[in-house]
């Protein structure tokens, strides 16, 4: 882990692995992680010649809050963070939360983001064809509810449902996350790569909740962009038997980026479908790359 300042003064908590001199590929972490999201992607990204470079959003474990961010923001973060890394042209991904900031880098950096990915990603709220929490789990519900009355109604929710997760074991990961997971991410839930979710968690709220209040305080109002503005290769990615971001999402998104790929894959859920298309999810990115 390293930590950047950018001009603004902001710090950036930044994980970077893979092959320092590949092609950048920006990941998006998803609500509530943070920059360790992606870290056991390190050895495929590094066989594919990718330098894997994930930043903790604002408000997350060390990153500076920046109140009132809107999700465009991560494209102007990401275009900073890379010029202080000396890198230019680049591929991205989001998963979960994750999936609109990377469609903000593919629509307002066009010059740079060479390819784009969503993965399980969340759709735009208050379209009038995307029923927002239609098929969403019940916490999901309570959650984005209290987020719709704003941050004075947001904050109390979490501090009375979120404090768990601040504190999350491997273990109990699958009982904390409720309904929000079905009998194919309880599958993935376990052992190594439970721990390696449930360090996240803790990592990414250990100075509070600010980073995943923003987040959702972000995903109820206007995104800051079009998605008609998207020029680049697009790839969906979404579970059937998804819980957190239900399945609708993924269609509506399929349909309105312009020449959008949809990989709407049967019998998967939020978490088992990047533990599970992983590979594939990385191939796809490097062949839309591809001039």
């Amino acid at each position: 882990m390293v930590t950047h300042t950018l001009d603004d003064g902001r710090a950036v908590d930044v994980f970077l692995g893979g092959d320092a001199a590949g092609l950048p590929l920006v990941m998006h972490h998803g609500t509530p992680s943070d920059a360790t999201t992606f870290a056991d992607w390190d050895a495929a990204c590094a066989a594919r010649g990718l330098r894997l470079i994930c930043a903790s959003r604002p408000g997350y474990a060390s990153s500076t809050r920046r109140p009132g961010r809107d999700v465009a923001q991560a494209a102007r973060d990401t275009a900073a963070l890379l010029d202080r890394l000396g890198q230019g042209r680049f591929v991205t991904a989001g998963w979960s939360g994750g999936g609109p900031h990377a469609l903000a880098c593919a629509a307002l950096l066009p010059d740079r983001c060479a390819a784009a990915a969503t993965l399980a990603g969340v759709g735009p709220y208050g379209v009038a064809d995307l029923d927002f929490l239609a098929g969403m789990g019940p916490e999901n519900v309570a959650e984005f509810g209290a987020a719709l009355a704003g941050e004075s109604a947001l904050r109390p929710w979490m501090q009375a449902h979120g404090e768990a997760f601040r504190h999350v074991t491997g273990e109990a990961l699958a009982a904390a996350f409720g309904g929000l997971v079905p009998a194919i991410d309880r599958e993935v839930l376990t052992g190594g790569y439970a721990e390696q979710m449930a360090a996240e968690l803790r990592r990414a709220l250990a100075a509070g909740f600010d980073g995943w209040i923003d987040d959702d305080l972000a995903f109820t109002r206007p995104w800051g962009f079009e998605l008609g503005a998207i020029a680049c290769p697009v790839t969906v990615w979404q579970g059937e038997l998804d819980l957190m971001v239900p399945f609708a999402h993924g269609r509506w998104l399929a349909r309105r980026v312009p020449g959008a790929r949809a990989a709407m894959v049967p019998g998967h859920g939020h978490l088992s479908l990047v533990t599970r298309y992983r590979d594939e999810i990385l191939d796809q990115l490097l062949s839309a790359a591809r001039p």
